[in-house]
């Protein structure tokens, strides 16, 4: 009996030749990191047991949740990051200015790799197995003690093989993609197992769509999101910092054990809407027949403020102008990517659109700043979740989508797919 992929990361890691979905194993770890609001949790732990970090190089700390600080607590919280990064001459920290969100950040730089085994006090870490590499979320306690003995222990899971076939349709990327196959299995359809994404729709998708599909892994229970590296990663990898090869490629045996294989005709997928207050709520644009009015669109976070996604929101917005009382909210993710859609002249269509633009930061994606909803108001987002209260309001109704559907609705002032507002 074969391995899949993740079995084999975490076999390689833990110095087995094999390991057994259910096995309890402590692994080495390529890659540990936190942000604002998870970091000081880990630090003070650490501290407390008096000991180094285990390796500088291996470690990072990535204030973006609540940065630039909007209030006094999370200045504080910064200011534990930033003392701690002097006291220990940290070089994996980036300050307000050249910060971005972490899940975007880190690919972006190249601290991502094939074959690496990753794991951060956030739920979304799951992001970084679209090149191949084995990431968890996982406490800031947990995370404080890899990052003072660089291990950490697992549960190895089982894994579920999702195979998607045919052609993509327009205005169809991995937002749809992974909010469809949520839909259909639900938002504990993959709980603590290992979602593996492939097929011939996959092997076409780009890295930015792939980082799309395992950051929402999560959001069907999945302790990790992975898609095996191919020559579209690669390329991608040679254009962020990484050299040719330096990379593991791990492949998942024909012979692996799934505890289920699910095949999704792509050609059959259209935008979808995720209504709330779950992303499982999951509903094509042609099911929607009701109009659904919004007093707030956002694109951004870690799931959708890559550069594709901004250039697919302004060719939607180019020549139009946001519905009145709608605020459009823009967040690039990272410095780099608002640098690259500055210098190609995305940021003049949306503020000629009426948009709001921001530096990066995760802000209205938890409800943070930057877009809190009030009361009874209604939002569409690029980003992952739509639980109660999650931007702003318990009282508030947040739905999901691609950044194109979410830039249609805020010309539209509903929810809008893009060909109905760019006739």
């Amino acid at each position: 009996m074969g391995m899949t992929i993740s079995q084999k990361i975490l076999a390689k890691k833990s110095g087995k030749e094999f390991v057994t979905p259910g096995e309890i194993i402590l692994a080495d770890v390529d890659l540990a990191f936190a942000n604002d609001v998870t970091a000081p949790i880990a630090i003070k732990f650490i501290e407390e047991l008096g000991v180094d970090l285990f390796n500088e190089d291996k470690v990072a700390l990535i204030p973006d949740h609540f940065t630039p600080n909007k209030d006094i607590k999370s200045a504080n919280q910064c200011k534990i990051m930033r003392d701690f990064v002097k006291k220990v001459n940290l070089d994996n920290y980036w300050e307000t200015g050249e910060v971005g969100i972490e899940h975007a950040l880190l690919p972006e730089q190249g601290y991502i790799k094939p074959g690496m085994l990753i794991v951060g006090a956030d739920s979304h870490t799951c992001t970084h197995g679209a090149l191949g590499a084995f990431a968890c979320g996982m406490g800031s306690t947990d995370l404080g003690f890899a990052f003072a003995t660089g291990k950490s222990w697992f549960r190895v899971p089982e894994s579920i093989k999702f195979i998607y076939s045919g052609k993509r349709n327009r205005w169809v990327g991995g937002k749809d993609l992974i909010l469809y196959t949520i839909g259909k299995i639900g938002v504990a359809g993959a709980l603590y197992k290992s979602m593996e994404f492939t097929g011939d729709t996959i092997s076409l998708l780009p890295v930015e769509d792939r980082l799309t599909m395992c950051n929402m892994a999560i959001e069907a229970g999945g302790k990790n999101g992975i898609i095996a590296a191919d020559d579209i990663a690669f390329e991608y990898l040679r254009n962020h910092n990484v050299k040719d090869g330096d990379w593991d490629v791990l492949l998942s045996d024909e012979d692996a054990e799934y505890s289920d294989i699910i095949e999704i005709d792509t050609s059959n997928i259209e935008p979808q809407v995720a209504f709330p207050h779950l992303p499982e709520n999951s509903k094509g644009l042609s099911e929607i027949k009701e109009d659904i009015k919004i007093d707030q669109a956002f694109i951004g976070s870690c799931t959708n403020g890559r550069i594709s996604d901004l250039r697919v929101a302004a060719e939607v917005l180019k020549g139009k102008k946001v519905a009145k009382y709608v605020r459009l909210i823009i967040i690039p993710a990272t410095v780099d990517i608002y640098k690259q859609a500055l210098s190609e002249g995305l940021f003049d269509i949306f503020l000629s659109a009426g948009a709001a633009i921001s530096t990066p930061t995760c802000g209205p994606c938890l409800g943070g700043y930057m877009g809190v909803l009030a009361d009874n108001e209604v939002a569409i987002s690029s980003s992952n979740r739509n639980f109660v209260g999650r931007m702003g309001s318990p009282k508030s109704f947040v739905y999901l989508a691609n950044p194109a559907v979410v830039a249609a609705s805020a010309i539209a002032g509903k929810i809008a797919g893009p060909d109905e507002v760019m006739l």
